[in-house]
């Protein structure tokens, strides 16, 4: 019967099959959040959005390594098979099967090249990150010098990358990571312009990064409004760590900085007294706002 000469070939295709099965389980084992021994909730640090799909990316990565050379060798060891019980050989059909496993393989290189790229712009924004949290850090003082660090606090459809709360206002920080190009002699160019509505780097400008740190500061301002009862002192910083900014030409509205000395810069910038109750409801609300966030990861199944 000739349909057999095509079905008896898909034996030689279970051993791949059973190995495709194992990679997909190892990766479905795969989580890296870590939680607390204490209530189970995750633990978050400074970067966490990012680590999150950090820990994506590597497991993408994993995936299409180990499932790329069993899809492209399937056409072909199918193809053996057919030769062995094939009545007569038919030379187009070999051919059309080692079509499919290069065109396979381009396709996985494609990917695994996505992989890598998305990795690295990962890993970059995760060191920004870490190296702003870190500065932030240095704002956690006793009781006699209140002051409380968020990191990735939940707006309705985004992640505002850190929020402090002094007794002077509340800050938000948004945090952006670009590699810095190199001129014409090998040098470096770190310089960055600050417009009203955008950020002029060397070669490029951006418009986004202001954009959404404004819309970071007016949701946290109603937000906080509608959670303290009562306006609370809301300003904007965009740290752009490893650049030298130029604000000459800038909006007052926000601050940009290189994200060196950013404690201080805090520390110096009052915008009202936030003291009192008023202080203790915006960190009461943000510490609940972080808590639906972990409580929402908890409640996720593990991919």
């Amino acid at each position: 019967m000739a349909w057999l000469e095509y079905l008896l070939p898909l034996i030689f295709l279970f051993p791949l099959a059973a190995t495709a099965v194992i990679v997909v389980a190892l990766k479905s084992l795969h989580d890296a959040r870590v939680r607390s021994p204490f209530d189970a909730h995750p633990l978050r640090e400074p970067g966490q959005a990012l680590r999150d799909r950090l820990d994506r990316a590597f497991a993408s990565l994993f995936l299409n390594g180990a499932l790329g050379p069993i899809v492209v060798l399937a056409p072909l060891v199918y193809g053996m098979g057919r030769m062995l019980f094939a009545s007569e050989q038919d030379w187009v059909e070999w051919s059309l099967y080692g079509v499919l496993c290069t065109l396979m393989a381009l396709g996985f290189c494609l990917l695994l090249i996505r992989d890598y790229q998305r990795i690295r712009r990962l890993k970059l924004g995760l060191a920004c990150e870490l190296a702003v949290g870190q500065e932030l850090e240095r704002l956690i003082r006793p009781e006699a010098h209140p002051y409380h660090v968020f990191h990735d606090v939940p707006a309705d459809t985004y992640t505002i990358d850190h929020v402090a709360v002094t007794p002077h206002g509340v800050f938000v920080i948004e945090t952006r990571a670009r590699t810095r190009p190199f001129d014409a002699r090998g040098r470096e160019q770190t310089q960055v312009a600050v417009e009203r509505e955008r950020l002029r780097f060397p070669g490029w400008s951006e418009r986004r990064p202001l954009r959404k740190t404004r819309q970071a500061v007016r949701w946290l301002r109603h937000w906080l409004a509608r959670e303290c009862g009562g306006e609370i002192p809301v300003q904007g910083i965009l740290a752009l760590p490893g650049w030298e900014v130029d604000t000459s030409e800038a909006a007052a509205d926000l601050l940009v900085v290189g994200g060196e000395s950013l404690a201080a810069l805090i520390d110096a910038t009052p915008l009202a007294p936030l003291e009192g109750a008023a202080h203790d409801k915006a960190i009461q609300a943000l510490a609940k706002r972080a808590a639906l966030l972990d409580l929402k990861h908890l409640q996720q199944p593990s991919v």
